[in-house]
């Protein structure tokens, strides 16, 4: 797993890695899911934007199928059934 950057700018790739390897941090996957707001204000203190990009990001990746969306889309959580995708990603943008 990847230890938390210093705020700067990220490329969308790298950004929806951060996303991906935050909520693998926690733990959420299926239907254990975490609260995209708490997500993004905790990511605003890492991304140079504040935050705004992380629910646009967040809707690209449930589009994308790694994330699942639940409570009318307040909720995100990694979809299982893409694990050597997601982690895959994570290692192909944060670790280089």
């Amino acid at each position: 797993m990847v230890s938390v950057p210093m705020k700067r700018e990220y490329s969308d790739e790298e950004l929806k890695a951060l996303i991906l390897n935050f909520i693998m941090r926690k733990g959420r996957w299926g239907e254990r899911y975490f609260p995209i707001d708490t997500m993004s204000n905790w990511l605003g203190q890492v991304v140079q934007n504040n935050g705004k990009n992380v629910r646009k990001k967040v809707k690209e990746l449930a589009n994308e199928g790694y994330l699942i969306l639940h409570k009318g889309n307040t909720t995100a959580s990694l979809n299982p059934q893409a694990k050597r995708q997601i982690i895959e990603y994570i290692e192909r943008y944060l670790l280089e």
